[in-house]
């Protein structure tokens, strides 16, 4: 019996009892974070159909046209802060960094993303790039 692989999303766990359970099991996450991970894990995966449904209709694009996207390659999630975003919240703020390889070049994704909770659903609303942190001269 094969092990199954660890969840994109870097939790450790393998995918079925992690963000599987939000994108195939049809179960929604309890808290922003969980959301914001499993959207992630859902990128890694060209899972679009996942995205737009979990997308707060407001900000939500008609298509993310992930198919056509096949340079993009993540790499790996990093939660930075999770501020609010459980069971009594109804807005929540989550920081991360998202690498990448594109072309065969790295990026990083620094975003912070604002979520809404609406009949006890979490929803991505939008996020904002921060500006980059200047490192004092010399």
């Amino acid at each position: 019996m094969t092990e199954e692989p660890d969840c994109p999303c870097g939790s450790g766990q393998p995918y079925a009892a992690c963000c599987g359970l939000y994108i195939d099991g049809g179960q929604r996450p309890d808290t922003a974070e969980r959301l914001m991970r499993s959207r992630y894990t859902a990128y890694t995966l060209k899972r679009e159909p996942y995205l737009l449904r979990t997308w707060h209709a407001s900000t939500r694009p008609g298509e993310l046209g992930l198919g056509k996207d096949d340079a993009t390659k993540w790499l790996g999630l990093e939660v930075i802060r999770a501020e609010a975003g459980g069971a009594g919240d109804a807005q929540s703020i989550v920081e991360f960094v998202a690498r990448y390889k594109m072309n065969g070049k790295a990026g990083r994704l620094h975003e912070v993303s604002r979520f809404t909770r609406e009949n006890g659903q979490w929803s991505y609303v939008d996020g904002e790039v921060p500006p980059p942190v200047k490192k004092p001269a010399r």
